[in-house]
């Protein structure tokens, strides 16, 4: 584009911050502090420096970013149903959105709609992003796409009717840190089982511990068991014709604590010949993942095209799905209904 990317942000949470921090100009010290600091009395965790603390790592200089800055976006329209949240979004990046009053406002005059969802289970996605799917504005929904497969075609749907780009990814799917990780695999011989520890069972937080699954082993999930106990959810899933994943399956591990890096992700590779295990940090390296979505973004809308990988997105929309089915099953459930074609 001979210009930058002008972008509507739907809801300004926490991962509003941390993808505009990496897209446009900012205030690092606004987002260091943006308000009074007061425990318990903020909407969200960035309001207290929660992003600036993993982009500016600096000892000396809180203004040294030390995460690479994609840049290219301009920051235009923030919504949020807080206005006095988006409004502190528009200090954060010099004050040049418009604070809107709707969510549909967003997607007039921009190249770009981004729907922010930090902790949230995506059931509001498909009311939000139709208006700039139907005006044929690219849109980027941050995870999950949406909530049942159903929602996800509509999406697909208003898409293709427009020829609107549209995607959708968790930051896991491409952290460089997970990547390396995959790349070790052949040092185990033949992979026999696989360990995912995450933290939480709520879709925000399942779809990463999925899309972590996707990015080690590939697409193809199609069985899922559940075991649950007072201190515990467990969540088996299985592969169907992949010769790449796990024989005996992959065993999420949804609740290992809080006292732990934030959002941190553990995983263990259990081979013939060696096993190999790894933790992830969580947010003190989750800016590079984040960078490469956007990066597919930009490329999204050079081409006009929706990324191949929001198929994984939708697979995994689907294996939540079959999650909570076989919540209150007595064995394996089936994942069922995604689309044959993104």
């Amino acid at each position: 584009m001979d210009h930058k990317i002008r972008v509507g942000i739907i809801r300004c949470d926490g991962h509003a911050l941390w993808y505009g921090a990496l897209m446009a100009e900012h205030d690092p010290l606004c987002l260091q502090r943006p308000v009074e600091y007061r425990r318990g009395e903020m909407s969200h965790s960035w309001q207290g420096g929660g992003v600036h603390r993993f982009f500016y790592g600096s000892y000396g200089d809180p203004t040294e970013m030390t995460v690479p800055f994609v840049g290219g976006f301009e920051i235009v329209k923030v919504w949020d149903p807080e206005p006095h949240v988006a409004e502190q979004t528009k200090r954060v990046f010099l004050d040049v959105p418009k604070v809107c009053e709707t969510p549909e406002e967003c997607s007039d005059d921009v190249d770009l709609v981004l729907i922010a969802n930090c902790n949230l289970d995506g059931q509001d996605h498909l009311e939000l992003a139709l208006p700039g799917l139907e005006k044929g504005v690219p849109t980027f929904i941050d995870k999950p796409l949406a909530y049942t497969v159903a929602e996800c075609r509509k999406l697909l749907e208003a898409a293709g009717t427009s020829g609107a780009p549209l995607f959708s990814a968790s930051i896991l799917r491409f952290e460089p840190t997970v990547a390396r990780f995959r790349d070790r695999i052949s040092e185990v011989g033949a992979v026999n089982f696989a360990s995912i520890s995450g933290r939480g069972e709520a879709p925000a937080g399942m779809v990463h511990w999925i899309s972590t699954v996707q990015h080690l082993f590939g697409a193809g999930i199609r069985t899922v068991q559940v075991m649950k106990n007072p201190k515990q959810t467990a969540v088996w899933l299985d592969y169907d014709n992949n010769p790449n994943a796990p024989e005996h399956g992959t065993m999420i591990h949804a609740h290992t604590g809080v006292r732990r890096f934030p959002s941190a992700v553990g995983a263990s590779i259990l081979g013939s010949r060696d096993d190999i295990h790894i933790l992830v940090p969580g947010g003190y390296v989750y800016g590079e993942g984040a960078g490469e979505v956007l990066k597919k973004v930009q490329r999204m809308l050079q081409t006009r095209e929706s990324p191949a990988e929001l198929a994984d997105m939708i697979e995994a929309i689907a294996v939540m799905e079959a999650i909570r089915k076989a919540e209150n099953a007595s064995g394996p459930v089936q994942v069922e209904g995604i689309p044959v074609a993104v």
